[in-house]
């Protein structure tokens, strides 16, 4: 096991055969604290919700839960792990029992969750999970990291595709992620939500994704003239080739690239005015016969910047995005929280400022019009029956996979279908997040006694 000390390279990628320790030191305290008072065995479920929108954003689609089931699947504590933590000072003078104990768990509570792709809002249970106290306490890390960027990519990337109007979005944003793993990631999180492809390699390879990429401005650079640069790419790649073509000037970059034959299937323009250059461009490549060549555009754009572009009419055909949206820059955070809702039949709430949860195991159900559109989602007791689809399913029953779990073409058109159903006025860009959510009579009951069994 590497050391702070040692200064010979390690992979810091987790070993996924021993998910354990991807969590906080906190969870692993609590569990032993359970064990030790006779509670890790009370059966306790927990909801993980988003508690308020981001800046900007008026629906949030969720992504990320085929990775926490998979987690949850093969989650455990290698015997070095345990060794680690045997020797930690907090740990030190912890009965033998608690690392055998340890050696020993695996998840086999019930988890019920909204599908991917579903559209949501803050306030609704996205995830519930029942289970011994101590197991699900141990998953609310790994459930928090798994849901939370997908979810917040997912719901960047469905603004960029409402801005361009059905226009092919291809995702560039690997190299600017928060760590190598963000790439793999946001590219999923993005197919979801409607771009048409990725330049991410392992994405395309292990989920299928179609694969798009074009060129660097080093490849030009690395010949004596950009027209060696443009002849040698399409050489080696004469049915795909997209040649990058500002790299000096950009025009005389888009007359050279439609002199190559045959001709490429496409030129992208990554700096400078978008809008006019890509006219200017277009006009060449019509003017030299070469009105079958597309045109990409790609440089630090967002959902404003290509609204802007396809509303102005700019002949633009493919849209690459890459830091804006692997980054979520105008929302980098989402505020998703795994709370504590019942213990043995009983409800358990939090009366903190401003972080008011309700009591009991939840269910969320919507409603829609006669156009299909959403109307407004209630929050009630699990056990309750109520108007409207019910959101959240069961996908893990005693720890065990109950069915099959969707493709990711599936979950898209899932997707798809999501965003279509949203009333017009969250579409837009500048939405005010009003969508209705209420939570049924009896949950407010419920509520009320409990406050006045603890007052604050």
């Amino acid at each position: 096991m590497p050391k702070p000390d040692e200064t010979s390279p390690v992979s810091l990628w987790p070993d996924p055969s021993a998910l354990g320790t991807l969590t906080d030191l906190y969870q692993i305290t609590m569990m032993a604290g359970y064990l030790r008072e006779g509670m890790a065995d009370r059966r306790a479920t927990f909801e993980l919700f988003a508690r308020k929108m981001p800046p900007g954003r008026a629906y949030l689609v969720f992504a990320g839960l085929e990775q926490a089931i998979g987690d949850l699947l093969n989650l455990r504590f290698s015997g070095e792990e345990i060794e680690s933590i045997r020797h930690w000072p907090s740990f030190r003078h912890l009965d033998e029992s608690f690392f055998q104990y340890l050696h020993a768990l695996r998840f086999d509570g019930d988890v019920w969750a909204v599908p991917e792709g579903t559209v949501v809002f803050p306030g609704e249970p996205l995830i519930r999970v029942t289970a011994p106290l101590a197991q699900a306490q141990w998953v609310e890390t790994l459930l928090l990291a798994a849901v939370g960027y997908p979810t917040l990519v997912a719901s960047k990337a469905a603004r960029i595709v409402h801005a361009s109007r059905g226009k092919p979005l291809l995702e560039f944003g690997a190299r600017r992620g928060q760590g190598p793993h963000a790439g793999y990631l946001a590219a999923r999180a993005a197919y979801i939500a409607g771009f048409a492809g990725t330049s991410h390699v392992e994405a395309a390879r292990r989920l299928g994704i179609p694969a798009s990429g074009t060129m660097a401005h080093s490849w030009v650079q690395s010949f004596d003239s950009e027209v060696e640069a443009f002849a040698a790419y399409s050489r080696t790649f004469p049915d795909s080739t997209t040649l990058l073509v500002d790299t000096y000037d950009t025009l005389e970059g888009v007359r050279r690239a439609a002199a190559i034959e045959p001709p490429v299937k496409a030129i992208r323009i990554d700096s400078g005015d978008l809008d006019t250059l890509s006219r200017q461009a277009r006009q060449i490549l019509d003017e030299l016969g070469r009105g079958g060549i597309r045109i990409v555009v790609s440089g630090d754009l967002h959902e404003h910047e290509i609204e802007r572009l396809v509303s102005r009419g700019a002949p633009i055909d493919d849209f690459g995005v890459g830091t804006e949206l692997i980054t979520s820059r105008d929302a980098p955070a989402l505020g998703i929280v795994y709370k504590l809702v019942e213990l043995e039949g009983e409800g358990r709430f939090k009366l903190s400022p401003g972080k008011k949860t309700y009591p009991m195991a939840n269910q969320a159900f919507r409603r829609r019009d006669a156009d299909g559109k959403f109307l407004g989602d209630l929050v009630a007791r699990a056990d309750e029956t109520a108007d409207g689809e019910p959101l959240l399913r069961r996908y893990l029953k005693d720890g065990k996979l109950e069915s099959d779990l969707p493709s990711l073409n599936q979950i898209r058109s899932r997707c798809r279908e999501q965003l279509a159903s949203l009333p017009d006025r969250l579409q837009a860009l500048d939405a005010v997040p009003d969508y209705p959510i209420r939570y049924s009579d009896l949950l407010e009951a419920d509520a009320a006694r409990l406050m006045k069994m603890h007052p604050a």
